[in-house]
């Protein structure tokens, strides 16, 4: 489940998990990310299934809702 992202009162966007003042569009975040990013084991086929047959089901009208 993902968190939504809110939008504070100077119209920043809020990211949970991310430092308050530090913009969506930070470089170093990025960064940080990719090098997290790399050291991960890579996927075995049976999880990569599981995350395409996850993204690849129909929008139920309760999930349209939300």
């Amino acid at each position: 489940m993902t968190e939504k992202q809110t939008t504070s009162v100077a119209g920043d966007t809020i990211v949970p998990g991310r430092p308050a003042g530090v913009t969506h569009g930070d470089a170093a975040y990025w960064a940080r990310v990719r090098r997290i990013v790399a050291t991960a084991p890579p996927l075995s086929d049976l999880q990569r299934a599981t995350i395409r047959a996850a993204l690849a089901q129909p929008v139920t009208p309760k999930e349209k809702a939300a």
